[in-house]
């Protein structure tokens, strides 16, 4: 069953009570190929394509804002967000660990992590939504869109734990602000498979695993 989000907070906020009286019950016990994200396909000048892909997106209207998440998260108060990856994304924690499970859970810890930063560095550039969701969903359910995850037609839900429960972490400690961004504050980013135009006047950051980042020139 899935909770509420309204369910999840009071979740998170009666977790610290919870451990406080530990001693009055027991604790408890202890495939999909890449779906790299890329923008809009090529067309027209690289260059025009280019500055286009920076243009603001705007503010974007929603349930939540960073703060709702009662920052830092504790590890024990994220499981309360979504834990299985089948919920909506209604909340940042789960916006920001879906779109690093399935842009890179195949290229290991730091290749979601860098993902991860892609996203929060778009929150803080003022060129995208101001919401981890607004960024993640941006461009709408329907290519040509943002994350290709988002849109490609296929299911969301999670259907590795472990992978996920990794996204989970690290998105967890992106927005304690506890992360290292190793894209060096990459907004894009592409396969390493493909070589769009833009790419050819955005500034190059990194490549990992196999993706390769860029920020504005």
């Amino acid at each position: 069953m899935t909770l509420s989000f309204a369910a999840r907070l009071v979740l998170v906020l009666t977790l610290p009570l919870l451990a406080a009286c530990e001693t009055l019950a027991p604790p408890d016990p202890d495939a999909r190929a890449s779906r790299a994200q890329t923008p809009p396909p090529d067309e027209g000048d690289a260059a025009d394509l280019a500055e286009s892909l920076v243009e603001p997106f705007g503010p974007v209207d929603g349930p939540l804002v960073l703060d709702d998440l009662f920052l830092p998260l504790s590890k024990n108060a994220a499981v309360a967000f979504d834990p299985a990856g089948q919920g909506p994304l209604d909340d940042p924690l789960t916006c920001l660990a879906r779109t690093a499970y399935w842009e890179a859970k195949g290229e290991g810890e730091k290749g979601m992590r860098a993902v991860a930063h892609v996203v929060a560095n778009r929150v803080r550039s003022g060129r995208f939504p101001e919401t981890y969701c607004g960024v993640v969903t941006a461009g709408g359910s329907e290519p040509p869109c943002q994350f290709s995850w988002w849109c490609d037609g296929r299911p969301d839900e999670v259907i590795e734990s472990a992978p996920y429960a990794e996204a989970r972490e690290i998105a967890r400690k992106v927005l304690n602000g506890e992360s290292e961004d190793p894209t060096k504050g990459a907004l894009f980013f592409h396969n390493t498979k493909v070589s769009p135009s833009w790419s050819k006047v955005f500034r190059r950051t990194a490549r990992i695993g196999g993706h390769i980042f860029y920020r504005p020139a």
